[in-house]
């Protein structure tokens, strides 16, 4: 049994919870889960991210204190968190005695160890509040394009990044007042000192994902600069320790405190638990779990979006690092969600708080389709609303849950409820526990789309094995009664197989499942065992389809009136001028045409000739989806179709379908050549995976 601690990032303390951040918890959650349910010893911790300006300025907005601010939205985001099952096993505060207590002890040992340094700094400072200005709170014109109304770290128009310093006629957002130069002593982390180890630390297989390894890279190539670990007052936060006395306060700024709140939250966990005697939640001890000594013997993960991986791959190991603690195993980073193709949108509707979502619809939908998306990769996720109806209402409605809703009335009504003695087909139940390997390598991997697939094949099989049989045709003749209820057994052993390999992504629905079919035990070991001769309980519905009409009143409900809102700064007619010509005169296109194009790992079904075109090969082509695709070829005179069945090969797959006279053609094959002379199909390796896009 493997012991792990596993983190997500620490959300704000200023806002609700989003379905944008969902992504991250829902990901960690479901990992959590699927570990505890193959019989590891698994603690999921968070905390809110208490600390910073902003929290101090929101709590004035609303006329309440810093603490109040964050007690309330505290509230709120384990509220929200609890409709959507996140089943954390402490959710914490980094504004905590524990996290004061090990903040100081990191800073003091890093400290005495030279690892800190201090140095003058210049800064916009706001006469009117009396604060230094972060780059958020102030904007001006822009230096290179003189753009208006740009903020103190980089200019939308022109992509220009600066100092806030550098700004023209810069203005505080927070009081409209000129700001003012002012200088101040700040204290600093000498990050470059640990270059050596972190290039190591970096590159250690399964620390990172490959991309985040090198992007890395860049970063060190670029060089690593001294981190500032300092704000001044006003300040809410920890203050910093061991200052002089005849110096103005200093406080953490809240990046240095913010990760030390996982091992607060643990701590905090392990006093909870200190005398427990109840196995599901057992006693932990600190130090197994954060001593340089003990990170071979236990595991830390730790859950992130891609905009964090710097502090946590970066400052954060070096400072564990240089404080004698242990540093993560992995680091593991997600992309951003995408709604209907794009950034999330207020004006849309699509800027969807986790309230909303589970006011209208049941969060557990949202868990599937999430599961449905995310790979191990760092790839942003798009939130399709008429793909997402139409895969809950397939996948889970009309697959899985139908399986139990068409087998289960016969049990019930003409044997009372009893299974058959015996399996009836124990190749195929064999066949499906055989698969849970695959399921469990998936869940481990972070590769949930791929374990869906694999779950959603053997619902696949269970389907087409009850319509081969017809049992509801069957129980019209008579002396069938015993094979009627031998098929119904089966399709109800199937249904529990997939209800222990959906498990840690819908925990709700695997309840009421083990209610349904009167048991209690539905962990990953679980899968080998039969229910025979074993009698189970009336069937309920266990899940509804979507409507259209709920969606559309979620967007609507999320919609806000955004007429207050400042309209988008012009662009200098010169500078666009220029851009223009520059565009024209040059045979690029820009990272984000390219990033438009969705290329896809392909296995070639079925390949034919096109009666009537003696140019065209027709495909059908399998890309990880529920219904394969047909796409048509121009290389008829470079292939005969055999050479190219069961081929892995690349197909672009968000081109716009395109209406032949011989069909409708749904994507384009990738190959290379002279279309003239001798055209290559592009093929892959049998180690790539059915469905994954090429990066």
């Amino acid at each position: 049994m493997r012991q792990i601690l596993v983190t997500s990032a620490l959300p704000y303390a200023n806002g609700p919870i989003h379905l944008g951040h969902l992504v991250e918890y829902i990901q960690t959650d479901i990992w959590v889960r699927a570990m505890k349910a193959q019989g590891h010893q698994v603690t999921y911790v968070c905390a809110d991210d208490a600390h910073g300006t902003a929290i101090m300025l929101k709590a004035e907005a609303n006329g309440i204190s810093p603490e109040e601010q964050i007690a309330n939205v505290k509230a709120s985001h384990e509220t929200d968190f609890s409709k959507f099952l996140i089943n954390f096993d402490n959710y914490h505060s980094t504004h905590s005695e524990e996290n004061r207590e090990l903040s100081e002890l990191i800073y003091r040992r890093l400290n005495s160890e030279g690892h800190i340094s201090t140095k003058d700094v210049e800064q916009l400072f706001d006469p009117e509040k009396g604060l230094f200005l972060a780059d958020r709170f102030v904007k001006g014109e822009c230096p290179e394009c003189a753009a208006q109304d740009q903020y103190g770290d980089n200019c939308e128009v022109c992509g220009t990044t600066y100092n806030a310093t550098e700004l023209k006629n810069p203005y505080s957002t927070l009081s409209g007042s000129t700001p003012v130069l002012k200088t101040s002593k700040h204290y600093f982390f000498n990050l470059p000192e640990f270059e050596q180890f972190l290039q190591q630390w970096t590159k250690d297989e399964g620390r990172l994902q490959p991309s985040v390894s090198n992007k890395l890279q860049e970063w060190f190539e670029a060089g690593l600069a001294s981190w500032d670990i300092s704000r001044d007052a006003p300040y809410f936060g920890f203050k910093i320790p061991d200052t002089p006395e005849n110096e103005p306060d200093k406080y953490f700024y809240v990046w240095l405190d913010a990760p030390v709140g996982y091992m607060a939250s643990f701590k905090n966990l392990c006093e909870q638990r200190k005398d427990s005697t109840d196995p599901a939640k057992p006693a932990l001890n600190f130090d197994d779990y954060w001593l340089e000594e003990n990170q071979h013997k236990t595991e830390l993960y730790h859950f992130i979006g891609k905009d964090i991986v710097y502090f946590h791959a970066l400052f954060w190991p070096a400072m564990l690092a240089g404080a004698q603690y242990r540093t993560p195993t992995g680091v593991f980073a997600h992309g951003f969600l995408m709604v209907n193709g794009d950034k999330m949108s207020k004006s849309r509707g699509t800027f969807i708080q986790a309230e909303t979502f589970a006011n209208h619809l049941h969060p557990e939908y949202l868990r599937y389709y999430f599961a449905s998306k995310l790979s191990e990769k760092v790839e942003d996720i798009n939130l399709d609303f008429a793909d997402f109806m139409q895969k809950v209402n397939s996948d889970m409605v009309g697959k899985v849950v139908n399986i139990a809703s068409r087998s289960a009335g016969f049990i019930y009504k003409k044997y009372d409820g009893m299974l058959s003695e015996t399996c009836a087909e124990p190749e195929l139940l064999n066949d499906i526990v055989r698969t849970g390997e695959e399921i469990a390598t998936a869940y481990e991997n972070r590769e949930f789309s791929r374990a869906m697939r694999l779950i959603m094949q053997c619902a696949d099989k269970a389907n087409e094995y009850i319509d081969s049989k017809k049992p509801w045709a069957m129980a019209k003749e008579e002396g069938t009664e015993q094979e009627v209820q031998d098929v119904c057994t089966v399709a109800i052993n199937i249904f529990r197989q997939l209800m222990v390999y959906l498990a840690p992504v819908l925990p709700e629905l695997t309840d009421n499942a083990k209610a349904f079919l009167n048991i209690d035990d539905l962990s990953f070991a679980s899968r080998h065992e039969l229910l025979l001769g074993h009698k189970i309980n009336k069937f309920k519905p266990l899940m509804q389809r979507i409507e259209q009409s709920q969606i559309d009143a979620m967007i609507e409900d999320s919609k806000q009136d955004l007429q207050a809102a400042a309209a988008p700064v012009a662009e200098d007619k010169k500078s666009s001028s220029n851009k223009a010509e520059k565009a024209a005169d040059s045979d690029h296109i820009e990272f984000d045409d390219f990033m438009k194009v969705e290329m896809t790992v392909a296995q070639v079904l079925e390949c034919n000739y096109v009666e009537g075109a003696d140019k065209l090969l027709q495909f059908t082509l399998d890309i990880g989806k529920e219904q394969p695709i047909n796409v048509f070829s121009g290389i008829r005179k470079f292939y005969e179709p055999e050479q190219l069945a069961n081929k892995k090969v690349i197909c672009v797959t968000n081109l716009a379908p395109r209406k032949m006279k011989f069909g409708v053609s749904e994507g384009m094959i990738l190959s290379s050549g002279d279309p003239k002379t001798g055209l290559v199909v592009i093929t892959l390796p049998d180690e790539c995976q059915v469905g994954d896009k090429l990066a």
